[in-house]
């Protein structure tokens, strides 16, 4: 239901000696460069609204047309001293150079082309920075599906630690040298130091009071970073009567009408299809029941194949409203100060900051999430060094823990 790639499937990336170490398969969806991101055009099928498929040159050729559209973008980026949406500066290109232009059913494939997208950044693409929507290190190797998902990271991670599940914070207390952190049923817990990993979107609805007040530069970083949503619907059959692609898609004349499936029945064996609904209609799609928001995506999966089976289970996720995460992870707006990131991660004396928001090189993947709880770890602990007078000795314990590892490679398939 959340986070479900590698993001770089390399030995850089700093989740990768722990997936080594686990034995973790992984299931490669594309390599690097895809103008689908985190998918590729080896292994998919699109359909028009007729229910034909598109042919696959079509497909390429739109393809082909929307990477040159978003080169043109960097040059309108290059001529205007303030950002703007990247859909207007799409439109600025089109202008400029109408033979890129698509009509018909290649219109409905490029606005497929821009849901993929939209996707990728959770955001519709009127949101999207013009600015800043092609500047993060995206890491080599490409993307890999975490085949066992990531709870085995997950479990790997908590071995041994005193985690408290159902104690929702609700206030944070920062005295000199303490914190003082209360949950909704009134326990209080004491410490030196607090990081603070909640999800964007709990911080910027204000759900955790500070005492005293977080600093306006903090504020104002909560505040000006975007919050995008992407929901998940697993579908389960009772069998498999798709095609043995790893992508379903439909075209349309909007991108918020296109959708996609994802197949896990490549990757995992289990007769599951995911359809995936990013920005404002992720949003959009949370009003309705579980009941009819099935109903909405199966109406859609028949579109593709009539005779498409009703599925025996279904889970539907609504990050956008779930209290406890009020939206998926963070995105670029347009016109958003350079140093948001960086005002965001940083420590507020004795509160530390983390989480996929706070990492300026990968934000909204698991890896940035990750090094920045170890960048916040260590900040902690060296300030408490200090304080205390104690010896640089203790370290965090993972991270001996994986020096010690015998260099194993990654367990990467594609079928």
């Amino acid at each position: 239901m959340g986070a479900s790639w590698l993001h770089g499937v390399c030995n850089e990336n700093s989740l990768a000696p722990l997936i080594r170490c686990l034995g973790l398969k992984l299931y490669r969806t594309s390599g690097d460069n895809s103008v689908l991101y985190d998918h590729d055009l080896e292994s998919y099928a699109l359909f028009g609204r007729d229910g034909h498929q598109v042919s696959q040159q079509l497909v390429i050729e739109v393809g082909e047309t929307f990477e040159r559209i978003l080169k043109e973008t960097v040059k309108v980026r290059d001529e205007h001293a303030n950002d703007m949406s990247l859909q207007q500066a799409i439109s600025i290109v089109l202008e400029r150079h109408p033979h890129l232009r698509q009509e018909g059913l290649a219109y409905e494939v490029l606005q497929w082309y821009i849901c993929r997208m939209e996707a990728w950044f959770a955001a519709d693409v009127d949101t999207i920075s013009l600015k800043n929507w092609d500047q993060e290190h995206v890491l080599t190797g490409g993307h890999g599906l975490m085949v066992q998902g990531y709870y085995p990271v997950i479990k790997a991670l908590a071995e041994g630690l005193d985690i408290r599940l159902n104690h929702r914070v609700a206030k944070i207390i920062q005295r000199y040298n303490r914190v003082i952190v209360t949950v909704e049923n009134g326990t209080t817990f004491v410490a030196d130091a607090a990081i603070i990993t909640v999800p964007l979107g709990v911080l910027k609805a204000n759900t955790i009071k500070f005492e005293p007040e977080l600093p306006e530069w903090k504020v104002s970083a909560i505040s000006d970073l975007g919050v995008g949503n992407e929901n998940k619907i697993a579908l389960r059959f009772s069998t498999v009567f798709w095609p043995n692609v790893e992508v379903l898609g439909t075209v349309a004349p909007t991108s918020y009408a296109c959708g996609y499936f994802l197949n896990l029945h490549k990757a995992t064996g289990h007769p599951v299809l995911v359809y995936m609904a990013a920005g404002r209609f992720a949003y959009d799609i949370e009003k309705l029941s579980d009941e009819e928001a099935v109903k909405l995506v199966m109406a859609q999966l028949r579109k593709m194949l009539p005779d498409a089976a009703e599925p025996i289970q279904y889970l539907f996720s609504r990050w956008g409203t779930d209290p406890d995460s009020l939206g998926s992870y963070s995105c670029d707006l347009v016109g958003k100060p350079a140093d948001l990131y960086e005002r965001f991660c940083a420590p507020v004396d004795n509160l530390y900051f983390a989480g996929e928001a706070a990492s300026v090189d990968h934000s909204g993947s698991v890896h940035g999430a990750y090094s920045s709880g170890i960048a916040a770890a260590e900040d902690c602990r060296r300030r408490l060094s200090l304080l205390h007078g104690i010896s640089d000795l203790f370290q965090i314990v993972l991270r001996e823990e994986m020096s010690t590892e015998v260099m194993v490679p990654l367990q990467i398939s594609r079928m």
